[in-house]
């Protein structure tokens, strides 16, 4: 068993709590990225700040620790998201594994800010740039079982959606070549289909993109969020709907026929 040691803050101070990582054919990884859906927005409550048995996530200091809400850390408003009810599944369901979560995901960002070099304003930073300082070490200690992908909003305007697609299979490739991992299994999530929300043509588009990816790319493969609601603000899901989608990527890739 490798050991790491990890500092948690707690009043103010940082008593030191030993974790131990499992042998890393053992240590299976998922790359969280995309805009703020995968980030989550949902309020955080008791039952999501409660650590759980073999899940662990990359803190944003770069260190393994238990996975609560809020994972990412991208805006204040970071909140509940799809990450832990997606690992609470495939760790009950592999008892001989521990799951190591990455949370990269930045709200607001287009694919184009998700390559090399580009920096986002919004947040003063550099999505790709700054994933590839997270995700290449941890691959170090574990093995990437996974890409969760859930992104579309910030393209889905009348000069990009038309676009999206092609970038959308370029983001695919360069993300395997980039992890060394070219049948690593790529997930993509539904942008939220709520009853009171009209969809425009571009969100047509863009959705499009992603029910297609499966069939034009391998290894790919489409979540429905059919049936889950928005917090109030008609963009994001609320945390119930994150928890339910979380469960929704993880049956898609606990599949037999999984890509």
């Amino acid at each position: 068993m490798k050991r790491l040691l990890l500092f948690l803050a707690l009043c103010g101070l940082a008593p030191a709590q030993e974790i131990k990582l499992p042998a890393s054919e053992n240590f299976h990884l998922f790359l969280l990225v995309g805009q703020s859906n995968m980030a989550g927005r949902g309020v955080v409550e008791e039952q999501d700040k409660a650590p759980l048995p073999r899940v662990l996530m990359l803190g944003k200091d770069g260190r393994w620790t238990a996975a609560v809400d809020p994972m990412h850390f991208d805006k204040p408003s970071a909140g509940v998201g799809l990450g832990r009810s997606f690992a609470k599944v495939l760790a009950e369901k592999e008892p001989g594994v521990t799951i190591g979560l990455i949370p990269c995901a930045v709200g607001g960002s287009p694919i184009d800010s998700w390559k090399p070099g580009v920096f986002y304003p919004p947040t003063k930073s550099h999505p790709w740039d700054d994933m590839v300082k997270r995700a290449v070490p941890a691959l170090s200690v574990g093995v990437l079982k996974g890409i969760l992908w859930h992104q579309g909003e910030s393209d889905c305007k009348p000069e990009l959606a038309g676009a999206y697609e092609a970038k959308l299979h370029d983001l695919v490739r360069r993300m395997r070549e980039l992890l060394k991992s070219p049948q690593v299994p790529f997930i993509a999530g539904q942008m939220g289909r709520f009853p009171d929300v009209p969809w425009t043509p571009e969100i047509e588009t863009v959705d499009r993109a992603h029910q297609t990816l499966p069939g034009k790319v391998p290894g790919c493969a489409f979540v429905s969020a059919e049936g889950l609601n928005h917090k109030g603000d008609k963009i994001h899901f609320d945390s119930p709907s994150y928890r339910e989608l979380g469960r929704r990527y993880a049956e898609a890739w606990l599949k037999p026929s999984r890509p």
